[in-house]
């Protein structure tokens, strides 16, 4: 039976049971966390290397995102996979930390997303951490809460909260640029967090939820209302295209506070063509309709990000 690697851990890729309805493991693991989104999470941990469903009295170490239930959603089955592809991408590609993660796939052969959970510490102790819709204090509990504000208010928070400003807004100005590449149009509140190091300093997690959602969606370029920055005065091509070039980003980086040798030598993956790109896109686990498109999307974003 084949093996995937997650972290320095070989699991078995295919699980011993299904995503069944019947299953009342996964219906109480269900209950138990809650659903977010529109993408059921069940909380899992390895044993002898075989993944099993955590109880309540477990603390899970993995989190298993099945495929979505919403039929509205294009190419939903292949929404794993996205996630997969583009967290890789962020991580080879442009050296972004990310979480752990990999393909495994059910009983029933339907595939699921795996990822380590970054906030338990090596002895199973929860790491202290907040995401950004917390630190902003919402006190909305609308789900559109998460999507308020712009990618600026996130800087001045992490100014705000961590010693080593420059290296974390330097680390999120990456993700941001990132994420308008890869086409990912739900990079919101919630998808940002700050966690304690041993140090009692405060630092942005891995990355985790990166995924081309306009594959599946009809999505913007900015998940957040107010784009990346309310002061941005807007290059000639981003007011007449509606679309951001390289020029607004480098904009963006000075505003939240960061050097131009820094800003040039962060942007600098990202105006130049990535031929790892193509590699990983075709060794995923997309069907070639979705490779294509999944290409065809990453080469629009960048002749958008180089125009002059």
């Amino acid at each position: 039976m084949d093996k995937v690697k997650i972290g320095n851990k070989q699991i078995y890729q295919v699980l011993d049971f299904s995503n069944d309805e019947d299953n009342i493991d996964i219906i109480n693991n269900i209950e138990h966390l809650s659903i977010s989104g529109v993408q059921e999470k069940l909380s899992v941990v390895i044993n002898k290397g075989r993944l099993v469903i955590a109880d309540r009295d477990t603390q899970s170490t993995h989190i298993l995102k099945t495929i979505p239930s919403v039929r509205t959603l294009r190419y939903r089955e292949y929404i794993p996979a996205n996630e997969n592809l583009t967290m890789d991408i962020a991580k080879q590609v442009y050296k972004i930390k990310t979480a752990d993660n990999a393909i495994v796939f059910f009983k029933n052969s339907e595939m699921a997303y795996l990822t380590k959970r970054f906030d338990i510490d090596a002895n199973g102790n929860k790491i202290m951490q907040e995401d950004f819709s917390s630190l902003m204090q919402i006190n909305n509990p609308s789900h559109n809460s998460k999507y308020y504000g712009s990618y600026e208010d996130i800087a001045l928070l992490i100014s705000k909260y961590t010693k080593a400003t420059k290296i974390e807004l330097g680390k999120f100005f990456k993700l941001v640029l990132f994420n308008y590449l890869f086409g990912n149009g739900d990079a919101h509140l919630k998808n940002f967090s700050l966690q304690i190091t041993p140090n009692l300093d405060y630092v942005l997690t891995p990355a985790y939820d990166l995924m081309n959602t306009s594959l599946h969606i009809n999505d913007s370029d900015f998940a957040l209302s107010d784009g990346l920055s309310r002061g941005l005065i807007r290059s000639e091509i981003y007011t007449n295209t509606s679309h951001p070039c390289i020029e607004d980003f480098i904009e963006f980086g000075k505003i939240i506070g960061l050097l131009d040798i820094q800003i040039n030598s962060l942007i600098k993956p990202f105006i130049q063509k990535q031929d790892k790109v193509y590699d990983l896109c075709n060794n995923s686990y997309f069907d070639n309709r979705l490779k294509r498109m999944y290409i065809r999307s990453y080469e629009e974003r960048f002749s958008r990000l180089i125009r002059k």
